[in-house]
């Protein structure tokens, strides 16, 4: 099994910066891509920012400028630091990594249990 552990979250004002972690554990074999997402109540969940394992990196527009997604291979970890914080990042945010278990080929997407973040003055 693999697990996923998010921490960081938390309240801040608008334009500050929070900075997230997620630390993958367990019977891992190789992560490719990892990633955050974020939901808010009564919408889909919606990707923020993925990278490779190469390091490339995608990010939606709104966050373009303001957010930065790293990861350390070594550690399983990926971070998302969020700078110029608007109340429209408000959500809960969840870790995410595609990869592969010890003993098999097969690919599978793992969640973490979601961090809070709330942008409010």
């Amino acid at each position: 099994q693999v697990q996923l552990v998010e921490s960081g979250g938390g309240l801040v004002q608008p334009g500050g910066s929070l900075r997230l972690s997620c630390a993958a554990s367990g019977s891992i074999r190789i992560i490719y891509t990892m990633a955050w997402y974020r939901q808010t109540p009564g919408k889909q969940r919606e990707l923020v920012a993925s990278i490779t394992r190469g390091g490339n990196t995608n990010y939606t527009d709104s966050v373009k400028g303001r957010f930065t997604i790293s990861r350390d291979n070594a550690k399983n970890t990926v971070y998302l630091q969020m700078n110029s914080l608007k109340p429209e990042d408000t959500a809960v945010y969840y870790c995410n990594a595609r990869g592969s278990p010890i003993a098999t080929q097969r690919v599978y997407d793992y969640w973490g249990q979601g961090t809070q973040v709330t942008v409010s003055s």
